[in-house]
């Protein structure tokens, strides 16, 4: 088969907490009337499963190309039922919902899923004086946290961090945690769709619970909930690639590794494409090349690279994101560590812990 960058269907999410930044801060064009609250860039979910829609592989699912072709999709002798990585734009022009995803025990276990759902968030943008809540306040226990989340006092028992532009966090699965308002996004995780929240509405479309079904989601929330995980917001590790090209680690760990680069105009940066790599700009229009293929990339859009390509460019000026599955000793530990990056800093990054 003769691979190309792939552009894929980008499921829209309407929930209430959205507003229009992706279009008017990123520039995406093309998006529906009304609220728009998440772009699934990237989505091997059941029910939002992404499609090529340009090229010879148009209308071929996601599922079907990894599945048929693992290594050429995946790259490292990679074998799986579906695409590991999920990636979403964000906007959090209001605030999300106090809310938790499973680890992959709890998911196996409680919600009959293959795996959990630890996420990474990279801050694009930031009203002053925006924060984020994430994790729990230490020796709060189940009751105090029911007790809160019942009386709506969230602060109470969780940790406020100050958000800002360009940094991230890494959220474990289990982790307790809300971002907004005034927050714009671009969020990697576990390809899965599973979460319990303590709101008393719906955040599909602010409709009131029935108070015995907030009571049952609270239930599931605490008996899924994991009270260690306190993450913190980080700059990400910057590894040198070239004059005129910053490239920064942002997150990594057995399940994905985010970075962001920035290309100054007429530099070209290379990336080598061991692994599916997903591509997706966060700046102005950018040039690519792979493999023959040549075109523009728009602003708020995204490539899925398969490891086929090889390598891909992209010319400056360029702000992209690339997401993707790590080798974490060869993509992430062994060039940070050699760039001076002591284990601790490193650490800091995520779950570095190969498995």
């Amino acid at each position: 088969m003769d691979w190309y960058p792939l552009r894929l269907t980008t499921p829209v999410m309407p929930h209430v907490f959205g507003g229009h930044a992706i279009a008017e801060r990123l520039g995406r064009t093309g998006l529906p009337p009304g609220r728009v609250a998440e772009t699934w860039e990237v989505s091997d979910v059941d029910g939002q499963a992404a499609e090529v829609n340009e090229g010879p592989l148009a209308g071929r699912s996601l599922r079907s190309l990894v599945a048929e072709h693992p290594e050429e999709m995946m790259g490292r002798g990679w074998r799986g039922a579906r695409f590991p990585v999920l990636t979403k734009f964000i906007d959090a022009t209001r605030a999300l919902p106090v809310h938790l995803h499973a680890d992959d025990e709890t998911a196996r276990r409680l919600e009959d899923q293959p795996n959990g759902k630890t996420e990474a968030w990279h801050i694009l943008d930031a009203r002053p004086g925006a924060t984020a809540l994430a994790g729990v306040k230490p020796g709060v226990d189940a009751d105090a946290l029911r007790e809160a989340l019942s009386r709506g006092d969230f602060d109470t028992v969780m940790r406020r961090l100050p958000v800002r532009a360009g940094q991230t966090i890494y959220v474990p699965g289990g982790t307790l945690h809300r971002f907004g308002p005034g927050t714009l996004v671009y969020e990697i995780e576990q390809t899965s769709n599973i979460q319990q929240h303590a709101m008393r509405w719906r955040m599909e479309d602010g409709a009131e619970l029935d108070p015995d079904e907030w009571r049952r989601n609270i239930d599931m929330l605490i008996e899924e909930w994991r009270p260690e995980p306190r993450p913190d917001f980080q700059p990400g590790l910057a590894l040198r690639a070239g004059d005129d090209v910053q490239r920064v680690i942002c997150c990594a760990s057995p399940y994905f590794a985010l970075e962001r680069w920035r290309v100054a105009a007429g530099t070209t940066a290379r990336h080598a494409l061991p692994t599916a790599t997903i591509l997706s700009n966060v700046g102005g229009p950018v040039r690519f090349h792979a493999q023959g293929w040549s075109d523009i990339l728009e602003p708020a859009r995204t490539l899925l690279l398969p490891a086929a390509l090889g390598e891909v460019e992209f010319t400056g000026p360029a702000d992209v994101m690339l997401g993707y599955l790590p080798d974490l000793r060869s993509d992430v530990l062994d060039p940070l560590a050699a760039a001076g990056y002591g284990p601790d800093v490193i650490a800091a990054l995520g779950d570095t812990v190969p498995r």
